[in-house]
C-alpha cells in the first residue's frame, strides 16, 4: 500500500449477529470501496466503544473474532487494509483524553446519542456523554481524509473537525488534519422475513452464513400476501442475488405458486452465500488466521498512531 494514499478510517462495533441486512446494506459497499485501490485504509474493531452496551468478556471475545472473520470472509482484503482491534493502540484513549481536557459538557451535550439517551430517561454512562470525543481520537490519530459514514451520522465528523481545529488553535500548532465524511451510497432496505426491515430485534433475519438447513427453514417462514400477482417479501429479497430482468420470467412463469417460488430463492441465496460461508469456516477452523491479521494490524496502527502521539505530546509540552 502506497503510503502517498489519502487515509480511510472506519470503526465497526462487534454487537450483534450478523444478516443479509447487514451485507447488502452497508458491509458490501464498504468492501466494495476498500478495493478501490484509492485509499489507505484503517479499519478497527471498536471494542471500546461497545464496552458502553456490553459488559461480558467472553461475549466480547467471540464477537470480535466473529466480526474480523465475517469481514474477510465477505471480501476485506487484510493485504491491502489495516485492520486492528482499537483496545490494541493505547493512543487512542491517550488522545481521548487529551481532548476531554479541551472540551466542554455544553458541547457534549449536542450530540445524538446523548439526547437520545437523555430523552429515554436512561441512566447515562460517561462513556455514552464522552463517545464522540473518542470517536474522534479514533480518526484524527491517523490523519484520515475520509471516514464513511451513513448520513444521519455525519454529526460524528463534525465533532472530530471541530475537536481538531479546537487543539490546533489552543496549541498552535497543525498537528491535525480534517477529515471529509464520505457518505455512503443510499441502499434499499433489506426486507425480513415478516415483512419489516430486517432485524435482529423483530426476530425475522435470515444469517449471512447460515447453513442450507437454517436457509430454507428461513425463506419458507417469509410472510407472503395472497392479493397480489406475485410474492412481494420473496421478491424483494429475491432481487438482492438476481437480475429483476431473470426475475419477472420466472415470478410471471410461477405466479401464485409460492412454494415453487421460495425454492428458487433458498437456491439462488445458498448459491450466492456459499463462498462467504465457505470461507467464514475456513477461518472458524484455522484461529491463526484471525490471530496474524489483528497481529499485523495492531503494529502497523501503533506505529501510525504513535508518531502521531510523539507530535500531540510536544505540543502540549509532555514529551
Amino acid at each position: 500500500m502506497s503510503d502517498h494514499k489519502p487515509v480511510l478510517v472506519s470503526g465497526v462495533k462487534p454487537t450483534g449477529d450478523l444478516h443479509i441486512g447487514n451485507y447488502f446494506g452497508a458491509m458490501r459497499q464498504f468492501v466494495e470501496l476498500t478495493k478501490e485501490g484509492k485509499y489507505r485504509p484503517y479499519i478497527f474493531v471498536a471494542d471500546y466503544h461497545a464496552l458502553n452496551t456490553m459488559q461480558d468478556a467472553e461475549e466480547m471475545r467471540r464477537r470480535t473474532r466473529e466480526l474480523v472473520m465475517a469481514y474477510i470472509a465477505v471480501g476485506l482484503d487484510p493485504e491491502r487494509v489495516v485492520f486492528f482491534k482499537q483496545s490494541d493502540v493505547p493512543a487512542h484513549t491517550e488522545l481521548c483524553w487529551i481532548f476531554d481536557t479541551i472540551t466542554t459538557m455544553p458541547y457534549l451535550m449536542r450530540a445524538h446519542a446523548f439526547k437520545d439517551a437523555e430523552a429515554k430517561n436512561n441512566e447515562i454512562s460517561v462513556g455514552t456523554f464522552n463517545y464522540p470525543l473518542l470517536m474522534a481520537a479514533d480518526i484524527l490519530l491517523y490523519d484520515a481524509s475520509v471516514v464513511p459514514v451513513g448520513q444521519d451520522q455525519k454529526q460524528h465528523i463534525e465533532y472530530a473537525r471541530d475537536t481538531a481545529e479546537k487543539f490546533n488553535r489552543i496549541y498552535k500548532s497543525e498537528v491535525f488534519k480534517l477529515p471529509e465524511p464520505y457518505i455512503m451510497p443510499e441502499v434499499a432496505i433489506v426486507l425480513g422475513t415478516d415483512g419489516q426491515k430486517m432485524s435482529k430485534s423483530y426476530g425475522n433475519v435470515i444469517p449471512l452464513f447460515a447453513t442450507r438447513e437454517v436457509l430454507t427453514k428461513a425463506v419458507m417462514s417469509i410472510v407472503t400476501d395472497s392479493s397480489g400477482a406475485r410474492p412481494e417479501n420473496v421478491y424483494q429479497i429475491h432481487k438482492l442475488v438476481r437480475s429483476e430482468s431473470d426475475l419477472q420470467a420466472l415470478y410471471k412463469e410461477h405466479e401464485g405458486s409460492y412454494k415453487t417460488l421460495k425454492e428458487a430463492l433458498i437456491e439462488d441465496l445458498d448459491r450466492y452465500l456459499a463462498p462467504m460461508r465457505d470461507r467464514y469456516e475456513e477461518l472458524k477452523n484455522d484461529p491463526g488466521i484471525v490471530d496474524q491479521v489483528l497481529q499485523r494490524g495492531k503494529i502497523e496502527a501503533r506505529a501510525a498512531s504513535e508518531a502521531k502521539m510523539e507530535r500531540v505530546r510536544a505540543a502540549i509540552g509532555v514529551n
